[in-house]
This record gives structure tokens, C-alpha cells and sequence, in this order.
């Protein structure tokens, strides 16, 4: 129950704002604030709680829901989620103080960025098909109304953009689950859309895996968003108000690559990786087109959400690595795009309250006037490139090493990525921060404030953390890649079968072991 409490809080915080008259700006902002601090601090107690010995679910919390059609409230959540779920508490928490000069329609914002906390939560520790698919659904319209209502002059295009991509891709999720429905129900006699159930009694041809891996795919390759299933995030970046972008970036994009490890891999073990040279040729088109494009943009948000899809084909490529190496960069990257992407999103911001401007070619000389501003964008646009000892670096590596692995390669060719990266952030910052500027606007630039250097502290702490002490992060899912891994290790698959997970082929293995040395020793 505990960890439905911490779900769910920061809706309860929403319908509880509804009651403080609109007028009383400053306490709804608070009591908004203190909700999410709440619920951030309660999500930490989550992870010192966690046992990181196994690969369990744990927390978990099994309740009937739709008892005719075998639905329940089902929820748990294991190495793979964790770290996802308190990074979505604390980014929830980060983008309200961020949001702290929000003037127009103050308690709905609030209440809606409230409402997208548990929306997302949810996400993140759904083990109920029919549950998950709920959760995805209902975050969809929080963020749809943020970008629609507090967005730039475009907004109300990219709110639609973002809405119907991201619809498109569910319905065929709903369809994949549907069917998953009916195939259990036919071999076991059960009405479930119990995840852990399902996970353990689906067994279908390999025909059949390749359709559902494809509808799930569709779903979760639009919400990362993959090449070239990409073109709604600029729009969505660019339109949505500061805080959007950061919970679009750290936590919304996250989903996709969540549902890949959730889905995809433990449920279509055989499919996925029949599918590794698909996924990894989009996925390095996806990181060298994305750094490619950011090279060119002369508009600062829209060259940090390019670079978003750059990144991503990065996590993309360590999941479908599909060895311990891979995944563990690829759940590090989501942690490290969240921190470092989202701080970039911020600064841009507070760049952008002080001009109301974002084009490049409007500064210069930033460094003059914004020191403090300007070594904290440094710092971040080196973590994003993957400078050694910052945490963009630990995540890359471990993501390199594992797909080297697997095809030498595709790991070159992502490797590019990274060279690319160095080029159009070290430009952007050359051009921002030091290039000279005769526009007299920019003399009039303050620096970093206090809630601004409140706010961005913490971020630059987790850089270098996990940049130089990455041990606890990677302690927390190491138990659950290692079966992850297990599970889509070609050598369990059932023999004649496509899916499922069996014992019986490292037994005869060992079987033919023994007799070869029984032979031996007979001799």
C-alpha cells in the first residue's frame, strides 16, 4: 500500500489545490511544492528500502479490480523501475519550482503538473497489462493540456502533434494486449492480463512474437521517440513551457524505453532478437541524424531536443544489446538524459525569461555578465557530450562495450554519435557564451538567482556522482538486468519453441559435460 500512496499523493495534492481559491497564488505554488517534496522524500525511502539482491518485485500490491475480465490493480516495482521512479518524483518536484513564475491560470497548472506526477508513476509500476495501458492513457492529458495551454504561440499544433502520435501508438498497444489476452486464455483456461502471469504461461510461435514485438514497437518507438517515428518532439520541445520540456524530456521519453525492457524483451524474448539489426540500425540513423540536425539550429531549445533523439538512440542501442553491459548503460543513459537534458531545458529557460529569445545569433559575450550562469551550462553541456568523470560518460561506455560485443560495427557507427555530439554542443556554447555580441540587450542580462541556483545545484551534484561514484546506481538494477538478460539469452529459449524460458538446455549441456569427463576418467 505504501507505494500506492506515493503514487497517487500528487493527484490527491491536485484535487486538493482545487479547494484554495485561484486568487491565493503564492499558497497554491507552496502547497503544490510541498506535495511533490513530499512525495520525493517518500520515494527515497522507497530505494533505501530496496533490496538489491534480487531481482523480485517488491513493494508489491495485488488486488482484484475487474473480476470478469480477470483484471486486477496490480503493482510492484524492481531494479528496472526504481531509479525511473524516483527520478520522476524529484523531476516532478524540480519542474514546479521551475514553474514558479507561471502567471496565467496558476492552481490548473499546478493541478495539472500534479495529475502528470501520478499519471506517470503509475507508468512505472503498472504489472497489470490492462493497468499499464490506464496509466499510459491518462498521463497523455496533463501533458497535452500544459503544452496546449501554457505553451508558445505554436502550441496548440504541438499539443495535437504530440496527442495523436502518441495515440496511434497505444491503440496498436491495446490490440498487442488484447491478443496477448486471448492466446493465455486459450492455453491456461485463465482471464488474466496479469504481467507476471502472462510473462511465465505465453509460448507462441515465432510468427506470432514478431506481430506482437511489432505492436508494441510502434507504441513505445513513438513515445521515445525513435527515427523516424521523432518529427512530434521539436514541436512539443520548442512549444511547451519550461517545465514541460524538462518532464518531457526526463521522465515522458523514459516510457518508451521502459516499455522496451517491460514488454518487449521478458514477454517476446525470441522476437527481440531476431529484431537486434532493425532496432540497431534506427537507432544509430537516430543518433547521427539527431546530431546532425542540432548542428544546424539556430534556436537553442529546438538544438537540445534534436540532441534528445540523438541520446536516446543511444539508450535504444544498449537495450537491444542484450548483454549485462548494454543494459546497465542503457538504464544509466535514461538517469543521465533525464539530469543533464532536463538542467540544459532549464537553463535554456532561464535564458529565455531574461530575452524572450532563444536564437543563438541574439548572444555572445554571455560569459560577461552570467559567469555563474555560464559554468553551470558548461557543466552540462559537457556531461552531455560524455566528458570523463561527468555521468554522461559512465552511461556511453557501458553502452559502446556492450553492442562492441555484439557487432563491432554498429558500435562504431554509434560512436560517431559521440564525436558529432562534441561538435554541435562545444559550438553552441562557443557561439552563446563567448563569441562577441554587439546587441545591448544582452548588457542587461542578470545572473543565476537564488531559487535558480537552488534549483540547478542538485542536478550538477548528480553529474558528477554518477560520474565519478556510478556503484550505487548501478547496484540497484545490477540483479535484475542479470535476469533480464537471462531471460532473452537465446540459449533458454524452449526447444521448437520461440517463446518462453527453460532449464532444460544448460542441463544437457552439463549432462554431456559429466559424461565427457566420466569417459575420460574411465580411461
Amino acid at each position: 500500500m505504501f507505494l500506492t500512496f506515493v503514487t497517487f499523493l500528487p493527484l490527491l495534492g491536485a484535487f486538493a489545490l482545487a479547494f484554495i481559491p485561484k486568487e491565493n497564488e503564492g499558497t497554491i505554488k507552496q502547497a503544490a511544492l510541498g506535495i511533490a517534496l513530499v512525495d520525493f522524500v517518500l520515494s527515497l525511502g522507497l530505494w533505501m528500502g530496496f533490496d538489491n539482491t534480487t531481482h523480485a518485485m517488491q513493494f508489491e500490491f495485488n488486488a482484484s479490480w475487474i473480476a470478469a475480465w480477470g483484471v486486477n490493480y496490480h503493482v510492484g516495482i524492481d531494479g528496472i523501475s526504481l531509479l525511473l521512479y524516483v527520478m520522476t518524483t524529484f523531476l516532478t518536484a524540480f519542474s514546479i519550482l521551475v514553474s514558479w513564475n507561471v502567471k496565467k491560470h496558476v492552481r490548473e497548472y499546478m493541478m495539472a503538473m500534479l495529475a502528470l506526477g501520478t499519471g506517470m508513476l503509475g507508468v512505472f509500476i503498472a504489472l497489470d497489462l490492462f493497468l499499464f495501458y490506464v496509466f499510459w492513457e491518462f498521463q497523455l492529458v496533463p501533458m497535452y493540456i500544459i503544452i496546449g495551454v501554457w505553451g508558445g504561440p505554436r502550441r496548440i499544433y504541438a499539443a495535437v502533434k504530440f496527442f495523436l502520435y502518441t495515440a496511434v501508438g497505444s491503440l496498436l498497444m491495446l490490440v498487442a494486449i488484447i491478443w496477448i489476452y486471448f492466446i493465455v486464455k486459450d492455453a491456461t483456461g485463465v482471464f488474466t492480463t496479469d504481467l507476471i502471469y502472462i510473462t511465465q504461461h505465453l509460448d507462441v510461435d515465432l510468427g506470432t512474437q514478431k506481430w506482437l514485438w511489432m505492436a508494441f514497437f510502434l507504441a513505445f518507438a513513438i513515445k521515445v521517440p525513435m527515427f523516424p517515428f521523432h518529427t512530434w518532439l521539436p514541436d512539443a520541445h520548442v512549444e511547451a513551457p519550461t517545465a514541460g520540456s524538462v518532464i518531457l524530456a526526463g521522465v515522458l521519453l523514459k516510457m518508451g524505453t521502459y516499455g522496451f525492457l517491460r514488454f518487449n524483451l521478458p514477454l517476446l524474448p525470441h522476437a527481440s532478437n531476431e529484431f537486434i539489426p532493425f532496432i540497431a540500425v534506427l537507432s544509430i540513423i537516430g543518433i547521427v541524424y539527431g546530431a546532425l540536425v542540432a548542428m544546424v539550429q539556430e534556436d537553442l531549445k529546438k538544438l537540445v531536443a534534436y540532441s534528445s533523439v540523438s541520446h536516446l538512440g543511444f539508450v535504444m542501442l544498449g537495450i537491444f544489446a542484450l548483454n549485462e553491459y548494454g543494459l546497465q548503460g542503457a538504464l544509466l543513459q535514461n538517469l543521465n538524459h533525464g539530469i543533464s537534458t532536463g538542467a540544459l531545458f532549464f537553463l535554456v529557460g532561464v535564458i529565455y525569461d531574461r530575452r524572450h529569445t532563444r536564437e543563438i545569433k541574439e548572444f555572445g559575450g554571455i560569459t560577461n555578465y552570467m559567469p555563474k550562469f555560464a559554468v553551470c551550462f558548461m557543466i552540462l553541456t559537457l556531461s552531455s557530450i560524455g566528458l570523463p568523470g561527468m555521468n554522461g560518460f559512465v552511461g556511453e561506455f557501458l553502452i559502446l562495450l556492450g553492442m562492441f560485443q555484439v557487432n563491432k560495427m554498429y558500435a562504431a557507427g554509434a560512436a560517431l554519435g559521440v564525436i558529432l555530439a562534441a561538435c554541435y554542443m562545444l559550438w553552441m556554447f562557443q557561439r552563446v557564451m563567448f563569441m562577441q555580441s554587439n546587441n545591448p540587450e544582452n548588457e542587461k542580462l542578470t545572473d543565476l538567482d537564488l531559487r535558480e541556483k537552488i534549483l540547478i545545484a542538485p542536478m550538477i551534484v548528480l553529474v558528477f556522482w554518477i560520474g565519478l561514484y556510478p556503484k550505487p546506481f548501478l547496484k540497484t538494477f545490477d540483479a535484475s538486468v542479470s535476469h533480464l538478460v537471462s531471460v532473452v539469452h537465446p540459449d533458454n529459449f524452449r526447444p521448437g519453441k520461440a517463446g518462453g524460458q527453460h532449464a532444460s538446455v544448460k542441463i544437457d549441456k552439463a549432462l554431456k559435460k559429466i559424461e565427457k569427463q566420466t569417459h575420460k576418467k574411465s580411461h
